[in-house]
């Protein structure tokens, strides 16, 4: 396990995203963020795409989870689909790739498995694989994937979608795989991560519930509709 993967342990990654149509969507804002994660004790950071990586790494010294988001009509995963995407990220500061790892239809038609060995021994760096169901799972960690993540966990038809994150496929993966196992996906509460360490988890990304306002909000304004 690489020294950087290992400062993850036990701790808090904030996913720091936003789409197009939010006030604060860009670089400086996602770099705003990512300096306010690292001041309150974050451990790390995932980004989607270069110009946030850049600014991301230009303001904290948090390892960098670096994605790529790249969305087609044509192809299902979106999620870092290619070498070049990954390259990329690198190139903008990116310590980790993340990867939907999930065996769907993706640019560039690479096996999961093909794309985990080419990020790792073309750019050096590791690879995280955001996984669907305990088969993805299993299949990744058999790959040599550096850490297992849940993140499609109830975002494709693997598995239903569970209030919370999925609990039950991160403790089988626990079982079955000596992988670290990153626990992502509808973390809203510092009690849903506090289940997910006792689960088994290694780390904890958490986003929406830090680093979206609107929704944020949206979420105290329904407490105020009788």
């Amino acid at each position: 396990m690489s020294a950087m993967i290992e400062q993850l342990r036990g701790g808090l990654i904030v996913s720091c995203q936003a789409d197009a149509d939010s006030p604060v969507y860009g670089p400086k804002f996602m770099a705003a963020f990512a300096r306010c994660a690292e001041i309150a004790g974050a451990v790390g950071i995932r980004v989607n795409g270069p110009a946030d990586t850049r600014a991301v790494r230009k303001t904290v010294k948090l390892p960098i989870l670096g994605i790529y988001k790249l969305r087609t009509e044509e192809y299902p995963v979106y999620i870092t689909p290619t070498l070049q995407s990954a390259r990329q990220l690198v190139r903008a500061g990116a310590d980790l790739i993340a990867i939907d790892a999930t065996h769907r239809a993706r640019q560039g038609n690479l096996s999961p498995e093909a794309l985990i060995a080419s990020i790792q021994s073309k750019l050096g760096v590791p690879v995280m694989a955001d996984i669907d169901s305990l088969e993805e799972g299993l299949a990744a960690a058999a790959a040599g994937v550096d850490i297992v993540a849940t993140t499609m966990a109830g975002y494709t038809p693997a598995r239903p979608k569970t209030n919370g994150p999925d609990l039950e496929l991160l403790r089988a993966l626990a079982e079955r795989i000596s992988t670290p196992i990153i626990c992502e996906g509808r973390v809203g509460h510092p009690e849903d991560v506090r289940a997910a360490l006792d689960a088994g988890a290694f780390a904890v990304v958490v986003g929406t519930a830090i680093t979206a306002p609107i929704a944020i909000t949206q979420a105290f304004v329904r407490a105020t509709i009788r």
